[in-house]
């Protein structure tokens, strides 16, 4: 497989393999985000991981919400 496959063929991935593959996403926009709005570095990991904790947890809540609000409506 060349380089130029990975953007002419997709990669399967089921539904664990997805919200795997979203943690990665969450942190580097958590780690960015607080690296523009702290005043002092020495905060960032703390604060980041906060972050990142929130975000994550607020994805799957409007994830299960929507995957109720379907099961209602089905």
């Amino acid at each position: 497989m060349t380089l130029a496959a990975l953007f002419t063929t997709g990669i399967e991935l089921n539904g664990a393999q997805r919200l795997l593959l979203m943690l990665p996403l969450c942190l580097s926009i958590a780690v960015v985000y607080k690296t523009i709005r702290l005043d002092h570095l020495n905060e960032l990991p703390k604060a980041a991981a906060a972050l990142w904790g929130t975000i994550v947890a607020g994805m799957c809540a409007v994830g299960l919400g929507l995957w109720l609000l379907f099961q209602v409506m089905v």
